[in-house]
């Protein structure tokens, strides 16, 4: 796999950020429930309401003491689409997954199930589980066998009560259509927005909390860009037309906007936006120049899914061709490759990574899933597939170029270097004669010493 020019640059430019601060937390070599009991479990599999191999993770949330799992049923006998695990159970790095909020849940019944098949999901500031369901069953097979309209699925996570199930009306869904990616404006917990990516067909629906009501947006800057619809992952070519899917935002301004952070996986830069333009489709329409590229990751560096850490502003995204998570400070206007900062790459554990998130105790959270492997090949039941990885979010960026470390601590810490190298060639001078110790020998430290402190002051 040939890497792109400017990010195989980054283990260079920032030597120390190959620490990879992250730690595999969970890993299954294949998913299992938490069925009601074994006979259960070995009914579904003899009915084929549970086949393991067709089993996924796709995206991961934490809130408080839980993990949740969606398993998007894109091929038959997934028993449950979202799910739990407990953090407080340190039993296994490999436990079985509890339906969430019950089995009855994702049950089809007579008629459509509460949940059918949700990509990602994101819990909110308010205590709300904001889960985005695609509506489609086994559309990656011959013949599907249903497909639902789309929707917006919101819990109580303290009482895990169903708050509100928001169908996305008609008009707003296009053929082909897919929701994949759902972000959520929480600085108000009553006039609250939710921002679901269509990565089929290139658009945003916002919701609106408050009035119960959605608008899609549509801007060119969502569509997939033709010359980035190669991808290369362990051996596996494919073409993807992927449009808009990576979506982060930050917090709130003065004026209680946010900005919107975007890109159609199939491309390699980065756009914003401000929420003030996405809070009203006419306003929307009429500000088409309020969508702003930002720049490019370069060649090779497509991206599914990201996430901004309000609290540092970073913002955190994948690197599917490349096996990689990487970063940008928002507060640094220049997006450009020098201001990039590597996360973690691994061509055997972090191949595709599916999903990121930052919890409310400022942990960075990030799931690997081989999903290419999985699509067009087959994963082998007895390797670790899916994993699950966590670390602070100050240990993740540390000595990278998103280190929120403040310049004039850098600059004091080089300063005292420094000044015990200027103290070395006192000594030594001090120690030995004219004759053995030349200016030559210390004169370029001292100059490069300086130069560089003028780098990193500016």
């Amino acid at each position: 796999m040939r890497l792109s020019p400017a990010l195989a640059l980054l283990p260079l430019l920032h030597a120390c950020a190959c620490m990879d601060q992250l730690h595999i937390l969970y890993e299954w070599k294949q998913l299992d429930y938490q069925f009601p009991s074994e006979g259960a479990r070995q009914q579904a599999l003899a009915s084929k309401e549970f086949v393991p191999q067709n089993n996924i993770p796709m995206g991961l949330e934490v809130f408080e003491d839980r993990l949740f799992v969606t398993v998007p049923r894109w091929r038959s006998g997934v028993p449950a689409s979202l799910n739990y695990i407990s953090l407080t159970d340190n039993s296994t790095s490999s436990p079985k997954l509890i339906p969430y909020p019950s089995w009855a849940a994702h049950a089809a019944g007579q008629g459509r199930p509460e949940i059918v098949s949700p990509f990602r999901v994101r819990a909110d500031r308010c205590g709300r589980l904001w889960v985005l369901d695609s509506g489609k069953v086994a559309s990656l097979e011959p013949n599907a066998s249903a497909t639902y309209p789309p929707a917006i699925i919101v819990y109580d996570l303290k009482t895990d009560n169903l708050l509100r199930k928001y169908i996305i009306p008609d008009d707003q869904v296009k053929q082909d259509s897919g929701f994949a990616n759902i972000a959520v404006e929480d600085s108000d917990c009553e006039n609250t927005y939710a921002y679901a990516g269509d990565v089929g067909k290139g658009g945003i629906v916002v919701y609106s909390w408050e009035k119960n009501e959605s608008w899609r947006i549509t801007h060119h800057y969502f569509h997939p860009d033709p010359l980035a619809c190669d991808y290369s992952v362990k051996g596996y070519n494919f073409s993807w037309t992927d449009a808009i899917f990576g979506i982060g935002i930050s917090g709130p301004n003065a004026d209680n906007f946010s900005t919107l952070y975007f890109h159609p996986m199939s491309s390699y830069n980065e756009f914003s936006v401000s929420t003030e333009y996405l809070r009203n489709t006419t306003v929307a329409d009429e500000n088409f120049n309020a969508f702003k590229v930002l720049g490019s990751r370069g060649p090779n560096a497509q991206s599914s899914v990201s996430f901004v850490d309000q609290k540092t502003g970073v913002l955190f995204y994948s690197l599917v061709n490349l096996n990689a998570v990487a970063c940008w400070r928002t507060s640094n206007k220049d997006y450009t490759m020098k201001n990039q900062g590597r996360i973690y790459m691994n061509e055997e554990t972090m191949v595709y990574p599916t999903d990121i998130k930052v919890d409310y105790n400022n942990s960075l959270w990030i799931l690997s899933n081989r999903m290419p492997i999985w699509m067009y090949g087959t994963l082998d039941p007895n390797e670790v597939n899916f994993r699950v990885f966590s670390a602070p979010v100050l240990d993740a960026i540390s000595h990278t170029a998103c280190d929120v470390t403040p310049r004039s601590d850098i600059l004091d810490k080089f300063v005292n270097k420094i000044k015990n190298v200027t103290n070395d060639i006192k000594s030594r001078i001090k120690g030995s004669s004219a004759t053995c110790v030349h200016t030559s020998y210390y004169v370029p430290i001292i100059v490069l010493s300086w130069f560089i402190a003028q780098f990193i002051a500016k």
